[in-house]
């Protein structure tokens, strides 16, 4: 296991070893998610939006922004 101290300013120092392993580099963002109270996990974020172009493929169907809106208001008015 790897450890790593906190300074008295809430810093850490990432280990080589951990960010040889993530390919984090000086200036890289980092992001800590919380999995459950009390637990979280760390990874890199240094992936450029662009980068998720393309991830879920194409739509089946094309939906306008007044078709979200509309299906939004009718969720939001049957939850009352």
């Amino acid at each position: 296991m790897t450890t790593a101290s906190v300074t008295s300013k809430g810093q850490i120092t990432i280990p080589a070893a951990v960010r040889a392993a993530m390919h984090v580099r000086a200036g890289d963002r980092v992001e800590f998610v919380e999995i459950e109270p009390g637990r979280y996990e760390f990874m890199a974020a240094t992936r450029p939006v662009t980068a998720l172009k393309g991830m879920f493929g194409k739509p089946a169907k094309r939906v306008s922004i007044e078709q979200m809106n509309a299906t939004i208001a009718a969720a939001g008015a049957a939850a009352k």
